[in-house]
């Protein structure tokens, strides 16, 4: 539809294809076909659609927006149709951040939805919405992270609609969840529903993500509070009610929107709650009203075995700290006495005996267990021997559209040998063709050379603000550098810009390459080869190892600055977020990677370079087992352990700072000499252009839903299920 929008026609007709209602409110984006079809889909009696659970969903409007991209295409300024002028003023000019993620694993959820929405996937999306979102980040040099409250406002965010109740539309529409006290007595917690469109790049279809919103005066006063942040650990309790406030509010939602899904994909274990509804619900089914009292030990057994036909879930780390365990005795506190029984069958946890492991629940009762790499297979079936046949791999991807700059893409867009790589990103492959094409070569690296230029420029407006901001608050500016003056200060786009954006975690080792700074310094000072260092990312509120590690990112600034007589620049960018990652992955040079293997599940900051054409430079962990390919996309450094027990430890004397560093150094020299040595430099390139052949057909999140699909077992139209085999065809991640 979006193709046959253009300034020539009338603001009615445009009404028409963008403006759509239906008894939960009006909607804007998508026509009312597209609005009733999608509805009619997820509400169909035969249950042929997925309901997608995620703690976190990351999908900023500044990163992608194919409906304001198609309004400023149009002049719709003099429009005499008010509800079009509101919502094109709205969506061109309103709120771009949803700030309902913390990192990686909500931004693959909302990557995941968009793909869905593209290949117009039956999907409906359930997670939490938090008036105050995960936080906001200052950093200053003396004191390293600074934690401040997201403000931001769903009431203005364009994309986002407060759903009205069918049966009176002053009102919202709201669902009731039950919890319970030490004694079984029912506290009854409301949310209302929120609807946020995800829609398709070509605006003929969206999936719809319910975030259930507890902040309103119906709800117990600590319903309410403990809903506000994500990923709140201020106390047990706490994080015991928030995936209580997910999990338990799945099945009303599904109820008051009439979403019929067979299936429910749980990303991450944080809602598995909701099995334990679905058995409930399977028993009273089998055994009647009085269910909880006459139910035996098999007869739950035989309710999971059957409530798992209707699950899916995705693991997504090896982290013990990733895996959800809770104390039975504050569990007992707000949870039934039944659902504690059925806990104690299916949730037991043998390490830890007086908890419930969360993640052993989500790996029994369901139908298939995936990981998000081959690598990160073997690892959970180490890790859960007791479910290692279930167990199989479906490799992450990220969304194609949303992480290729503007300026690749333009390039991208010239060739015919790349055409309709926007709705096939396998066309990739056909990069090959382009390998010895001097226009092509020319062309990518000047759009390389411009998105490093964007960034650039960015960091060094943002070292300019803060110098001021040193002589208007009490903070102290993060970077070193925003002390020099201009001259010294600034970084050159022509110099290696080297990214490292991610959590901070102590597994992840963000200071590994400071290990040994006089070696770093004179690898820089013996070629004079000048190197920019930029790193961004968040530390949990309650990290403090990793809080620690942003502060020493912050302290080897100007150690290094000076040894390398100012030819190695450190800067630290607060605040990430996914227009600041966007700018990372397109605009460095190389992308660092350096988690211990094999702690890191896959890491998609290093696939959202590669569809970039950025070289990876990575440990053996995660997807770059995979991505690799020989050295022809990138480099490897580190130790590449066997899989067992002790590789599993986070202890710091178990990090292998030592050996990994030192391995890297060694390879540091080689990738600066082919950056800099012109007769090299042709070899970098290759590298570049190899990333688009070899990985950015597989690593993108068509390649990953289409795989999904499969699982899901749904019966799709012609036309759809041909394109998702195609997208199948080029990889086949569970080998």
């Amino acid at each position: 539809m979006k193709k046959n929008l253009n300034a020539h026609i009338d603001h009615d007709e445009i009404s028409a294809k963008m403006i759509s209602t239906n008894q939960w409110g009006t909607f804007f984006g998508v026509s009312q076909e597209v609005l009733d079809s999608v509805w009619k889909n997820l509400t169909d009696a035969a249950g042929n659609s997925v309901t997608y659970i995620s703690m976190e969903i990351g999908a900023d409007r500044d990163v992608y927006h194919p409906i304001k991209n198609m309004l400023q295409e149009l002049d719709l300024d003099d429009s005499t149709n008010k509800i079009l002028n509101h919502y094109s003023k709205l969506f061109l000019y309103g709120p771009e951040k949803i700030p309902n993620y913390s990192g990686g694993l909500g931004i693959l959820a909302g990557d995941s939805l968009k793909s869905f929405a593209d290949l117009k996937i039956p999907v409906t999306a359930i997670s939490l919405l938090y008036r105050k979102g995960y936080f906001s980040q200052l950093v200053d040099s003396r004191i390293g992270q600074i934690v401040t409250v997201t403000e931001w406002s769903p009431e203005t965010t364009p994309s986002l609609y407060l759903l009205k109740d069918p049966d009176n539309h002053n009102l919202p529409l709201e669902i009731q969840v039950p919890f319970f006290d030490e004694n079984d007595k029912q506290i009854m917690a409301r949310a209302q529903l929120w609807l946020k469109m995800e829609v398709s790049n070509n605006l003929d279809f969206f999936v719809p993500e319910i975030l259930l919103d507890y902040s309103i005066p119906a709800s117990p006063a600590c319903i309410r509070d403990v809903g506000q942040h994500l990923y709140d650990s201020s106390s047990e309790r706490t994080k015991i009610l928030q995936r209580r406030l997910l999990g338990a509010g799945i099945i009303p939602t599904m109820e008051a929107l009439g979403i019929t899904s067979k299936t429910i994909h749980l990303n991450e274990q944080h809602g598995v709650v909701v099995v334990l509804q679905l058995i409930s619900r399977w028993l009273e089914k089998k055994l009647g009203h009085d269910y909880r009292n006459k139910a035996t030990d098999n007869d739950i057994t035989a309710a999971a075995e059957e409530v798992a036909k209707n699950i899916i879930f995705t693991i997504h780390t090896p982290v013990k700290a990733g895996h959800d365990r809770f104390d039975k005795q504050i569990f007992g506190q707000i949870g039934h006495t039944f659902c504690q029984r059925i806990l104690h069958i299916l949730a037991s946890d043998s390490e830890h005996p007086d908890f419930y492991n969360f993640t052993n629940l989500a790996l029994r009762v369901n139908r298939t267990t995936n990981s998000v790499s081959r690598l990160h297979k073997l690892v959970t079936q180490k890790q859960f021997p007791q479910y290692a046949e279930k167990i199989t791999a479906i490799t992450n991807g990220v969304h194609h559209l949303t992480w290729i700059s503007q300026a690749k893409a333009e390039v991208y867009n010239s060739f015919f040998e790349l055409k309709n790589w926007q709705d096939r990103p396998d066309v990739f492959a056909n990069a090959g063709l382009l390998f010895n094409n001097k226009k092509f070569r020319t062309y990518l690296e000047e759009a390389w050379h411009s998105d490093t230029k964007s960034l650039t420029d960015y960091i060094n407006n943002m070292l300019v603000e803060h110098r001021k901001q040193m002589h208007e608050t009490w903070i102290d500016p993060p970077n070193y550098l925003s002390h020099l003056d201009t001259g010294d200060r600034n970084l050159n786009p022509d110099v290696f810009t080297i990214g490292f954006a991610r959590r901070f975690s102590t597994y992840k080792r963000a200071d590994l390459i400071f290990e040994d700074i006089d070696i770093l310094a004179d690898i820089i000072v013996s070629k004079n080869f000048p190197v920019n260092f930029v790193f961004a990312g968040k530390a949990h509120p309650s990290d403090d190892p990793g809080q620690s590690l942003i502060k020493l990112i912050l302290d080897i600034q100007e150690d290094l600055y000076r040894k390398s007589n100012g030819l190695a620049k450190v800067v630290f960018i607060p605040g990430y977020d996914m227009k600041i990652a966007k700018m990372m992955v397109s605009g460095v040079h190389a992308w660092l990677n350096n988690p211990k293997r094999p702690l890191e599940a896959s890491g998609t900051s290093g696939m959202k370079a590669a569809l970039n054409g950025i070289p990876n430079i990575s440990t053996m962990d995660g997807w770059w087992v995979e991505g690799y390919h020989d050295g022809l996309t990138g480099w490897k450094f580190g130790y590449e352990s066997g899989i067992d027990e002790n590789s599993f430890s986070e202890a710091p004397s178990a990090l292998l700072y030592a050996e990994d560093s030192a391995s890297f150094y060694r390879v540091f020299v080689k990738i600066l000499e082919m950056f800099y040595t012109p007769e090299l430099h042709p070899r970098y390139i290759d590298k570049c252009i190899m990333n688009l052949k070899l990985n950015s057909p597989i690593f993108n999140s068509h390649r990953m839903a289409a795989e999904y699909c499969k699982r899901y077992q749904l019966k799709l139209p012609p036309q759809v299920n041909k394109k998702l085999k195609n997208l199948r065809k080029i990889y086949n991640s569970d080998l």
